[in-house]
C-alpha cells in the first residue's frame, strides 16, 4: 500500500510533469495538445487552478494564445477559460498578466471559428462577476470587437455568443447594484458595488447600436436562440424603447412570434404541461409587446 501511494501523482505533479512535456523541446504538436487537454480537466479545481498559477501554467497559456498554431490557441484558451470559471485569484492574475488583450486581439482578427469560440468562452470566463475587468474590457473596444463578430458571415454561433455575454454582464450588474445580491459577499463587496457603478455598459451598447443589432437573432429558427435574443432585448429596454417602438419590423416579429408560441403553450397545457418551455417563451414575447405599448 505504501508502495502505492509513492507511485500516486498528486495533482500539483501531474501538471508540472504536464507542462515540463508541453514545454520540451522534443514535443510533437500532437504530445503538446494532448498536454493541454489533460491540463484543463485539472484546472477546473479552484485549487489546482490556484496552483497552476504557482508554477507558471497560467502566463504560459496566455503566451501561447499568441501562438503561429491555431490549435494551441485554442486549447489554450480552454484552459484558461476553465481556469477563470469562479475563480477570482486567476481572474486578477489573468487581467496582470494580459490576457484580456489577447483574447480580444484572436476575436479581431482572422482566425478559425473554433479559436473564436474557446476565446470567447474565456472571455465570458474572466468578465464574469468581475467588474474591474468588466470596465477594462469596455475600455479596450471590447463592444467594438463584439459587434465586428455579430456583424461577420458565417458566425451565427459566435452572434449568439456574444449577445449572451452582453446580457449576462447587464443582468449581474443589475442583481447586485438594485437587489444586492452578490455571489461573493466578502469584504470587498463595497469596493465591488463602486466598480459596478463605473461600468457603463447599457449607454454605450445604445450608442455602438446594438438595439437594432440583437432583434436580427429573433429570425432564427431556433427556439433557444429566440430565448437569448428576447431576453437581451428585455435587458436592453431602459435604452432602447424609443428606437424598439419605432421599429415596424421588430413589432411584425413579435406578433409572429406571439401567435405561434400561443399555439405551442396551448399544445403544451394539453399534455398537462403548465409551466412549459414554450408558455415562458410566450410570457418574454408578451412582456416584450407589454413594455412597447
Amino acid at each position: 500500500m505504501e508502495v502505492l501511494g509513492m507511485m500516486m501523482e498528486t495533482d500539483f505533479q501531474i501538471m508540472s510533469r504536464l507542462l515540463q512535456q508541453f514545454n520540451s523541446s522534443a514535443a510533437s504538436l500532437e504530445e503538446r495538445v494532448s498536454a493541454l487537454r489533460e491540463l484543463e480537466y485539472l484546472v477546473h479545481q479552484v485549487d489546482n487552478a490556484q496552483d497552476f498559477i504557482t508554477i507558471g501554467g497560467l502566463q504560459l497559456v496566455i503566451g501561447t494564445l499568441n501562438s503561429s498554431e491555431a490549435v494551441l490557441q485554442e486549447h489554450a484558451a480552454l484552459v484558461l477559460g476553465s481556469a477563470l470559471s469562479s475563480n477570482p485569484v486567476v481572474q486578477v492574475e489573468s487581467v496582470e498578466g494580459g490576457a484580456l488583450q489577447k483574447l480580444l486581439l484572436l476575436l479581431a482578427t482572422e482566425q478559425p471559428l473554433p479559436v473564436k469560440k474557446k476565446a470567447l468562452f474565456a472571455m465570458a470566463s474572466l468578465l464574469r462577476h468581475f467588474p474591474f475587468a468588466q470596465q477594462r474590457f469596455l475600455k479596450l473596444g471590447g463592444l467594438q470587437v463584439l459587434e465586428a463578430l455579430f456583424l461577420s458571415s458565417g458566425g451565427a454561433s459566435l452572434r449568439v455568443r456574444a449577445v449572451t455575454l452582453l446580457y449576462d454582464m447587464i443582468v449581474e450588474k443589475e442583481l447586485i447594484l438594485q437587489h444586492g445580491l452578490d455571489p461573493v459577499p466578502d469584504a470587498s463587496h463595497e469596493a465591488r458595488l463602486r466598480q459596478y457603478a463605473q461600468v457603463s455598459l447599457l449607454p454605450q451598447l445604445a450608442e455602438r447600436g446594438w438595439c437594432g443589432l440583437v432583434p436580427e437573432l429573433l429570425a432564427s429558427p431556433e427556439h433557444d436562440v429566440r430565448e437569448k435574443a428576447l431576453r437581451a432585448l428585455l435587458a436592453m429596454m431602459p435604452p432602447c424603447r424609443e428606437l424598439y417602438r419605432g421599429d415596424r419590423a421588430l413589432a411584425g416579429a413579435l406578433s409572429l412570434l406571439q401567435e405561434q408560441y400561443q399555439g405551442l403553450a396551448e399544445s403544451e397545457r394539453g399534455f398537462g404541461d403548465e409551466d412549459g418551455y414554450f408558455g415562458e417563451l410566450l410570457g418574454l414575447v408578451d412582456s416584450m409587446l407589454g413594455k412597447l405599448r
